[in-house]
């Protein structure tokens, strides 16, 4: 019976190693892919003019996740996370 227990436990200890492995994991990943995010983006600016004069919608598409506009405020949510909030 405390070959069971210990069996048991045992058990237990490898199914939390094996689900804090995924979480690392997954969590590597996702750290990656904003890594990789940022690189893309920050190439992407590179080879863009300084002084933007007119509406480059292919810039606005890179750059943005999306835009909320609200009675006294507007919201611009960007790709990599930052939030920017415009009070009217």
């Amino acid at each position: 019976m405390l070959r069971l227990a210990n069996s048991k436990e045992d058990y237990n200890d490898i199914y939390r190693l094996l689900e804090e492995k995924h979480n690392a994991l997954a969590e590597a990943a996702e750290k990656k892919t904003t890594s990789q995010r940022i690189l893309d983006m920050t190439a992407f600016l590179k080879e863009q003019p300084m002084l933007i004069n007119d509406c480059d919608e292919q810039l606005i598409r890179r750059l943005i996740g999306k835009i909320m506009v609200y009675e006294d405020k507007i919201t611009v949510e960007f790709k990599s996370g930052v939030e920017v909030k415009v009070e009217m």
